[in-house]
């Protein structure tokens, strides 16, 4: 979900040929949720086996990473760690609205409104153990790093691209920008044959809204972010206007009399100084097609062919590189 901030930052339309080249550090937990949300029949129902075991993500994972190495991108998908005890509420919420929409989905299936249907079936989607853990041997298999963050993925994604180890994140939720991002990118996919991939330049945004990357934080925090409520009321625009006006959260919390439940320090320390790690590792190795075959083919019920053709252009990709540099 992240924080609200479109109405207040301004994007840059790109091309896949401006990436090429380019590692880009791939937010798992908001990348392979797009595809179980997406990747369904026209009923909303999932992608699944023969023994029902849903495979969308793995239908996402290979073709969407075939796809971007087809176009000269690295990818490197970077996995959530443990929360922070202070976003237990908002999982709490998303939680009930995964279990109401499911309850909303088989209604609508079983009363005949199937686009009725899909459209609950897509906010249904959840994120299990075993989609965590079957998404990660599959990019094994396929030889494409991924690293396991100690917390937030977005906050390693982006300590990753502020180190010069990835030229951006891919990600949907401006909290990238919380947590330091030089650069993100938004909408790394073709829908209709056409690509609308939007890039943020965190210097830019700043520049632009005349306030330090720590405002931008407090912003944040008036607004309502995974870890806090935010302000009732506040919206991104007047929330700037305030930090504006007043300088800090403290002094805008003082003038409205407003006491937060977590000290803001908490808060800001968040996305401030997030537990990264430093001594990760990011190596693109050849794909292993025979155990990819047996696991999507033999295990999951997909298609030989597609999956052999798809394999193929990963083996495109130059695992042979001593240096990211030269991908910059």
């Amino acid at each position: 979900m992240g924080v609200k901030f479109r109405d207040i930052v301004s994007t840059e339309h790109i091309k896949f040929e401006d990436l090429k080249g380019k590692t880009v550090a791939l937010d798992a937990a908001n990348i392979i949720y797009q595809f179980l949300s997406s990747i369904r029949q026209r009923d909303g129902t999932p992608l699944m086996d023969h023994n029902g075991r849903v495979t969308s993500h793995f239908s996402g994972i290979l073709y969407r990473t075939t796809s971007l190495i087809d176009k000269g991108i690295k990818p490197v998908y970077i996995f959530d760690g443990q929360s922070s005890h202070l976003k237990k509420d908002t999982q709490a919420r998303r939680n009930e609205l995964k279990v109401e929409s499911e309850r909303r989905w088989k209604d609508a299936l079983n009363e005949g409104r199937i686009e009725e249907a899909r459209k609950f079936a897509v906010r249904s989607s959840r994120m299990s153990r075993d989609v965590v853990e079957g998404s990660k041997k599959l990019l094994e298999l396929m030889g494409i790093p991924y690293i396991q963050a100690p917390g937030e993925g977005e906050a390693q994604a982006s300590h990753m691209v502020e180190r010069g180890d990835a030229w951006c994140v891919g990600s949907q939720d401006y909290d990238c920008l919380l947590f330091g991002a030089p650069r993100m990118v938004k909408n790394l996919t073709i829908t209709g044959g056409k690509a609308n991939i939007e890039m943020i330049q965190l210097n830019k945004v700043l520049d632009e809204l005349g306030i330090t990357r720590e405002q931008l934080v407090d912003l944040a925090l008036l607004v309502g972010t995974d870890f806090n409520p935010g302000i009732k009321g506040i919206g991104a625009k007047k929330g700037l206007k305030l930090i504006k006006e007043h300088g800090n959260i403290y002094d805008v919390l003082k003038e409205k009399n407003i006491i937060f439940e977590v000290h803001p320090e908490v808060l800001q320390n968040l996305f401030l100084k997030h537990d990264v790690i430093t001594d990760y590792k990011i190596q693109w190795k050849n794909p292993d097609q025979q155990a990819i075959v047996e696991f999507l083919c033999g295990v999951h019920d997909f298609s030989e062919d597609r999956v052999i053709s798809a394999v193929d252009k990963i083996s495109k990709l130059d695992t042979n590189q001593s240096s990211l540099e030269k991908w910059f």
